[in-house]
């Protein structure tokens, strides 16, 4: 193969894994929004959190003379979990169940506030400077020629990649075999209706909350070991290209989440490889701006109909 298309995969490589983390985050905006019809903009804050709690666990371990790298990860991942998941139910039952009866902009200038009000929590609590986490996974695998042209996957890459897709299909056998998830289902269409039916609508939003600040403490986990660098803002950029992706899309659709999320991190990677990174930023709102006028229900997303 020539220079080029080396070149090509190696981006899309690239691409493949922010966009799977991309499409985690993701996931947690379009399952509020179908069934409450809100955006939760605290929802980036609850993955920079997660991306704290995972460093100092990975930190603690290391001081007391944990070798084994993967049970390190794995107990990290867990107890990030546990306390995103806690953030997560705490935002909804603070910032949204009082404000669900009231205009969507009061819930949005909520959400706004609970997102300021975390970041500069953290900011007091960690300080305000990048924390760095020496790499723990090195190494990957090369396909090529070492001295020439070649493609580099790096082990962290593959573990990004092969935890997003286990994340995927567990959360898809969720929602489609579990009655937690036929009752998310049910509420998405019409909550009116479950409540109705006997589904306690609180128990589903609150499900709803957590299963998204989980999914969020993973990408923050991954991604920060991947980069290597955590501070109190990361959420924020964090949280809006999530948001993009899933408007690209389709809000309200988890397979438009996780299709949104991949695109998003192809394009990126392709316009920092092929022109300079200072432009993904660029591209992905963009992209962003392109859909909202031309394809507002997203890629995957159906258009709302009004009966009159």
């Amino acid at each position: 193969m020539s220079d080029s298309i080396y070149y090509f995969i190696q981006q899309i490589a690239n691409g493949l894994t922010i966009g799977s983390t991309y499409a985690l985050i993701a996931i947690g905006y379009t399952m509020v929004y179908g069934i409450i019809g809100m955006i939760n903009f605290a929802h980036g804050e609850v993955y920079m959190i997660g991306t704290y709690i995972s460093f100092i666990v990975l930190a603690g371990l290391t001081m007391l003379g944990f070798d084994n790298v993967f049970i390190m990860v794995g107990l990290a991942m867990m107890v990030s979990i546990m306390i995103a998941s806690a953030y997560g139910f705490t935002i909804e039952k603070v910032a949204y169940k009082p404000l669900r009866s009231s205009k969507r902009l009061i819930a949005l200038i909520s959400a706004i506030g609970m997102s300021i009000f975390l970041q500069n929590y953290i900011r007091l609590a960690q300080g305000s400077r990048d924390i760095a986490m020496p790499s723990l996974i090195q190494g990957g695998f090369l396909l090529g020629d070492p001295d020439g042209s070649h493609i580099l996957i790096s082990y962290m890459q593959v573990i990004i990649i092969v935890t997003t897709i286990i994340c995927m299909a567990g959360l898809t056998l969720f929602i489609s075999r579990s009655r937690m998830g036929r009752a998310c289902r049910a509420s998405a269409q019409d909550i009116g209706m479950t409540n109705l039916l006997g589904i306690n609508s609180n128990n589903v939003i609150a499900t709803t909350f957590i299963i998204g600040a989980s999914l969020a403490a993973v990408a923050g986990t991954l991604l920060g070991m991947y980069y290597g660098v955590v501070n109190p803002y990361v959420g924020f950029i964090a949280g809006l290209k999530a948001f993009t992706a899933a408007v690209l899309g389709g809000i309200g659709s988890i397979p438009g989440a996780m299709l949104g999320g991949l695109l998003l991190g192809v394009s990126e990677s392709l316009t920092a490889g092929y022109f300079t990174a200072e432009y993904k930023d660029v591209v992905a709102f963009s992209l962003l701006i392109l859909i909202l006028l031309f394809m507002p229900q997203g890629i995957l997303g159906k258009p709302e109909v009004e009966k009159i």
